[in-house]
């Protein structure tokens, strides 16, 4: 079977991907282009897309017969890609959970800390060479420890993040979510968006991607926190409204932000990177080259599993 692999990968994943499969390894690093997706469907029996690589009806609406029968994506996220289009087309839809919990839990507390004591502001003094120098009421952030947390979506990778920050910090943790959580420390579940927004002094978005999350986070939450809040997201850049996000910060009716994504990513807008209270990532969420590796392992090992006609271990 023909594999096609639209991005490039760490050197492990290539080499047991060349060892084990008759693979095309795209060598752009940016997203399929809509003539690339049909081709995708077209010419390949298995696909490994990624991030904005966006298999939507549309794409699928003009192969009407793909010869693709899986798409094994790299990522735990798959908003990017319609699973009931392509199960309407008999392809298969497979995704790399767990893979990617921790290493994004620590982009969060990055960028909680970044934020609260003003980490990026500072590194840009320094490096301007305007620096005067130490003195007691340089630059004042906020205190992490002892403080209270509130996760939008407590799954893997929010109760991640309450775990560091409880264990880490002494955090007092609320959240929202479909159910009550037990994560195996003290959680409090409120019942609405809006109160845990004015319940806490920082807001991580940990939810998945997709139409019924899209502007969760619009400007009524961002109206309920609190002047000294912070909100920081890991999750996908569309669940915050940007534009309001934007207005919040520019006046300051938010302490600041932590952004990794983008609602529009790659671009970031030049009012929010005009900004000094936000600090903004380039989707550094899962980069490391463990991760990176592991999560890539994990795509091959649903994909081995469909071409030996098991199981898929991941299946969307």
């Amino acid at each position: 079977m023909k594999l096609l692999i639209t991005r490039p990968m760490t050197a492990a994943v290539e080499a047991r991907a060349r060892a084990e499969f008759d693979v095309v390894i795209r060598s752009e690093t940016t997203v399929l282009s809509h003539d690339e997706m049909v081709s995708a469907l077209r010419d390949y029996d298995l696909v490994m897309p990624t991030l904005g690589d966006g298999f939507d009806a549309g794409v699928f609406a003009e192969v009407a017969e793909p010869r693709c029968r899986l798409l094994a994506n790299f990522g735990v996220g798959f908003n990017h890609i319609d699973v009931a289009a392509a199960s309407a087309a008999g392809v298969l839809v497979s995704n790399t959970p767990g893979a990617v919990t921790d290493a994004t839990a620590d982009t969060a507390l990055t960028l909680l800390l970044m934020s609260a004591r003003r980490a990026a502001e500072g590194e840009r003094l320094v490096r301007s060479g305007d620096w005067p120098g130490w003195h007691p009421t340089q630059m004042l952030g906020q205190h992490v420890t002892g403080k209270t947390l509130g996760v939008i979506g407590m799954g893997r990778i929010g109760a991640a993040i309450a775990r560091r920050c409880h264990f880490g910090f002494g955090m007092q943790v609320f959240y929202t979510a479909r159910s009550d959580k037990s994560p195996g420390f003290p959680v409090t579940r409120l019942p609405d968006l809006q109160q845990l927004a004015a319940a806490v002094d920082f807001l991580v978005v940990a939810v998945p991607g997709g139409a019924e999350t899209r502007h969760l986070v619009d400007e009524h939450v961002l109206a309920a926190m609190q002047p000294h809040a912070h909100l920081i997201n890991i999750a996908r850049g569309e669940v915050v409204q940007q534009q309001a996000l934007v207005a919040a910060l520019q006046e300051q009716r938010i302490a600041g932000a932590g952004l990794d994504v983008y609602e529009f990513e790659p671009e970031v807008p030049q009012a929010l990177r005009d900004l000094d209270n936000v600090t903004l990532l380039p989707h550094l969420g899962t980069a490391t080259e463990e991760v990176r590796s592991d999560m890539g392992h994990m795509a091959l090992d649903n994909i081995a599993a469909f071409v030996a006609g098991a199981p898929l271990p991941n299946a969307v």
